[in-house]
């Protein structure tokens, strides 16, 4: 341990700390204002100051944290938990077996397919277009291999999980509550791939611990914005923030 904390102030570096500390308290309060997006935002700053197998377990203990506390402050959770319970089930299977092997995927392809998703379905409920999705559990089942397949791959598994709950047009509180559900669902899966993958190193759960005290304060100050918002105008907020950060994956991606 003594060790892993001489290397990292041996190898310290102000100008990308000041940087990091940037993007996660930006990725933050755009967690804490929407509910989602912590990965996603962070993503596709981290990419452009680091490879993506150094960011990717960089964000762990920040999705364990926030989501836990997001969950934690949600109304009727056992409610949540009883009807979203396949879709967290399929996350968890999926996020494990996908994330033991993160080290032999294309990552600049998957975030540009990322990207592309996010565009899509923020352009189109942006101009009201509704997809028609049901709550059975056939769709919870699909959404969530496929969340938990990109959620394995890229640590960002938002999207497809506020495509579904958008589309049921559930309320405000209920969509924080089960996207805070679902996220912690797939979190210990993903920490136990990235250890069987070789990428979340003691040494990289310190730089985690660290980038965990900036998103603390800023998911503060992104619940405290959020109690502000009406439904609406949070609504057009997760849309308009997807299709920024789509658009910033895209580019990512691709440069």
């Amino acid at each position: 341990m003594m060790a892993a904390i001489a290397d990292l102030i041996q190898n310290f570096d102000l100008v990308q700390s000041a940087q990091l500390i940037a993007i996660f308290l930006f990725a933050a309060i755009v967690k804490g204002f929407l509910g989602i997006g912590l990965p996603a935002a962070s993503m596709a700053f981290l990419t452009l100051v680091m490879p993506p197998t150094e960011a990717i377990p960089l964000l762990w203990l920040s999705i364990l944290a926030t989501n836990s506390l997001q969950f934690a402050r949600a109304p009727n959770k056992w409610d949540i938990a009883r009807e979203y319970w396949l879709f967290a089930l399929a996350i968890m299977v999926c996020i494990f077996v996908t994330s033991m092997f993160i080290s032999d995927y294309p990552t600049s392809l998957l975030t540009v397919a990322i990207g592309v998703a996010m565009v899509l379905f923020s352009l189109n409920l942006l101009l009201g277009i509704k997809l028609r999705i049901g709550p059975g559990r056939g769709w919870h089942l699909g959404f969530g291999v496929l969340s938990g397949t990109l959620g394995g791959i890229s640590s960002i598994w938002s999207p497809t999980v506020a495509m579904y709950l958008v589309a049921r047009d559930v309320s405000k509180e209920r969509f924080i509550g089960t996207t805070g559900f679902l996220f912690l669902a797939g979190v210990l899966p993903l920490g136990a791939g990235q250890v069987v993958a070789g990428i979340l190193t003691f040494p990289m759960l310190l730089k985690s611990a660290l980038a965990l005290c900036v998103v603390l304060v800023g998911f503060r100050i992104g619940e405290m914005l959020r109690d502000r918002v009406s439904q609406e105008l949070f609504r057009k907020a997760v849309l308009t923030a997807f299709l920024l950060m789509g658009l910033r994956l895209i580019a990512n991606g691709l440069s």
